[in-house]
């Protein structure tokens, strides 16, 4: 088996590259990262410097992936499925590739600055991140009014990447009541079965997150 994901089932960023294997029944080997094993540490690092989770590792081309939305694109590219995830057409990926952005800058890192510092004690200023959030929720809110997918009507890397920040964000700060669509879409994305998988997954190492107790109940 040529592909092998260096990973870990909680992390979020781990989520957006396991979405997009599942979706298109892409074959590979799994590597979990034990957050407590300095051994496996090192392998990754080895692999990539910066120590960051996910890394897909192509024996057959002999190369490291890193980054999430790199290696979406890489699958998509080298080992396509039924189901592009980067659209064809430029301004539909254009579209794709900002939205990515918006979530992994503006709610998951809030999300995970909210959820270093409960880990730390709960003793720093978390307006900001908090405000952050708030501000995402509202423009995906208003983005999704009327559209089935971030990008339109099909499901692409953009909602593999909104899928785990929002399953993790609104345990972090739930969603406004008033934000319908972005509940709708929540909704959807949970009922997707690659999702589903990947929280399903997840769900054994959910003691090992501080706001376990605040996961949507349907997602527990």
């Amino acid at each position: 088996m040529p592909l092998t994901l260096c990973y870990h089932p909680l992390a979020s960023f781990c989520h957006k590259a396991l979405i997009a294997l599942y979706e298109n029944g892409t074959a590979f080997e799994r590597r979990i990262i034990d957050f407590g094993n300095e051994k496996d540490w090192a392998e990754l690092r080895a692999r990539w410097p910066m120590g960051k989770f996910p890394v897909l590792r192509d024996q057959a081309r002999s190369r490291d992936v890193a980054e999430s939305s790199i290696i979406v694109e890489y699958l998509d590219h080298f080992y396509p499925g039924e189901r592009s995830l980067i659209p064809e057409d430029w301004e539909t990926a254009l579209q794709v590739r900002f939205w990515d952005r918006i979530v992994d800058n503006y709610l998951q890192t809030p999300m995970q600055q909210i959820v270093a510092d409960r880990m730390q004690g709960a003793k720093g200023d978390m307006r900001k991140a908090r405000a952050m959030l708030e501000t995402s929720y509202r423009l995906l809110d208003s983005h999704m009014a009327g559209k089935s997918w971030i990008a339109g009507q099909d499901f692409t890397m953009a909602d593999c990447a909104a899928a785990p920040g929002l399953f993790y964000a609104t345990a972090v700060q739930t969603f406004p009541p008033e934000l319908g669509s972005l509940a709708g879409y929540f909704d959807r994305l949970f009922d997707r079965p690659a999702v589903r998988r990947v929280i399903d997954e997840a769900r054994p190492y959910f003691a090992m997150f501080p706001f376990a107790d605040s996961i949507p109940a349907r997602c527990r």
